[in-house]
């Protein structure tokens, strides 16, 4: 499968934008999808996590009642809606897929990456 990242921007602190992962291929629907972020000088953190059929996801808890992971396998796209963005929040922002039946929250987890998106917040 490949992925492309969208919908990153500048944005004040405490706005909101909506990342976008649109998926190639037939099987979107067979994928777990999952959205990372990176920082300059950080390592890749997991943000969020959806399973294949959208019935069960998770994320971070530095993100948690702020931003919110979905899918829609007919558009082969998950999103990323991002809510009362702080400053911490701006990152290079990837989506990932991997097959399998749980919640996955490591890099090693995913083996396909898309090519990120940049969020920047400011004050």
């Amino acid at each position: 499968v490949q992925l492309q990242a969208s919908g990153g921007g500048l944005v004040q602190a405490g706005g909101s934008l909506r990342l976008s992962c649109a998926a190639s291929g037939r099987t979107f629907s067979t994928y777990n999808m999952g959205w990372f972020r990176q920082a300059p000088g950080k390592e890749r953190e997991f943000v969020a996590m959806i399973n294949w059929i959208g019935n069960n996801n998770d994320h971070a808890e530095s993100v948690k009642g702020r931003f919110t992971i979905s899918r829609d396998n007919a558009k082969s796209t998950v999103y990323l809606q991002m809510n009362n963005l702080k400053l911490e929040d701006t990152a290079l922002y990837y989506c990932a897929a991997r097959t399998g039946g749980r919640i996955y929250y490591t890099v090693n987890d995913y083996a396909y990456w898309g090519q990120g998106t940049q969020v920047t917040v400011s004050s």
